[in-house]
């Protein structure tokens, strides 16, 4: 099978041509202008195996960062398994955030941290601050340490759920992108690749979030802030937590798309 040949088979796959070209560039471990240049050259036995299978999965709608391995985050080239979600960049909403609030040296934690890209994306923006993650799911945080240890991001690793690693600490800003996906919710089963317990908590998708929030006070600085990612249609119910947990200053912001993202609070001096 020729490189051309291998682009032309792509699309049946459901794959766009940008896509096949992402993805045979990994396998073959090349950039898009070499495989234009060079449509005539021939995968070998084992590169045409693993592409073809490469293809199947991916019309299986797997996600293609766990075929390669890999998937870019606000700059950042994170490894990724079936053990973490795949980062979005609607995600880098709630970093960007966190990034203007984050006083310097100060002190942030990111909850059910995944593969690190939070936590991660926000030491390579700023070094000087202390970031703690924690997660509950050991072989998630196993990739999150070993992207920490190839990037050479200094993040202190915490195993357990939500609170409980950070017992009698307090942070200047605290970040979660927590399963937030109700039960039953139709998209769910596109992602049925992706770590379920990642995903949804299942009822009205709230749970976790109820968690995080009623928690929240207890490990904020004064005019500390927690931001969270949640669903698009789910701003005003996280507002109303935030307001419950008695947190103040309530704000939003939106994802690529202009939808409403991210909610968080401050907590007021006491």
């Amino acid at each position: 099978m020729r490189v051309d040949e291998a682009l032309c088979a792509a699309p049946v796959a459901g794959l766009s041509r940008q896509e096949a070209r992402t993805l045979l560039g990994a396998l073959l471990g090349c950039d898009s202008a070499w495989l234009i240049a060079h449509g005539d050259a021939l995968l070998d036995a084992a590169q045409q195996q693993r592409w073809l299978d490469w293809l199947r999965r991916a019309a299986d709608q797997e996600p293609l960062a766990y075929l390669t391995g890999q998937q870019e985050f606000h700059g950042l080239a994170l490894q990724v398994t079936r053990d973490t979600l795949v980062p979005r960049p609607d995600t880098e909403t709630l970093v960007d955030w966190a990034l203007q609030l984050l006083p310097p040296g100060g002190h942030l934690a990111d909850l059910g941290t995944g593969s690190g890209a939070i936590a991660l994306a926000v030491k390579h923006r700023r070094p000087d601050a202390h970031v703690a993650a924690t997660d509950r799911s050991e072989a998630a945080l196993a990739v999150a340490k070993d992207n920490g240890r190839r990037l050479g991001l200094s993040v202190e690793w915490l195993t357990g759920s939500w609170w409980q690693p950070l017992a009698g600490r307090h942070f200047d800003v605290l970040l979660s992108n927590p399963p937030y996906i109700a039960a039953g919710d139709p998209h769910l089963p596109a992602l049925r690749h992706e770590p379920l317990e990642a995903l949804s908590p299942g009822g009205d998708g709230l749970d976790d979030l109820r968690r995080i929030t009623a928690g929240a006070r207890a490990h904020l600085a004064c005019g500390g802030w927690l931001l969270l990612e949640h669903g698009f249609d789910q701003a005003e119910a996280v507002a109303d937590l935030l307001s419950q947990a008695g947190l103040a200053q309530i704000q939003h912001r939106q994802d690529l798309a202009g939808r409403t993202r991210c909610t968080g609070g401050t907590s007021p001096a006491s």
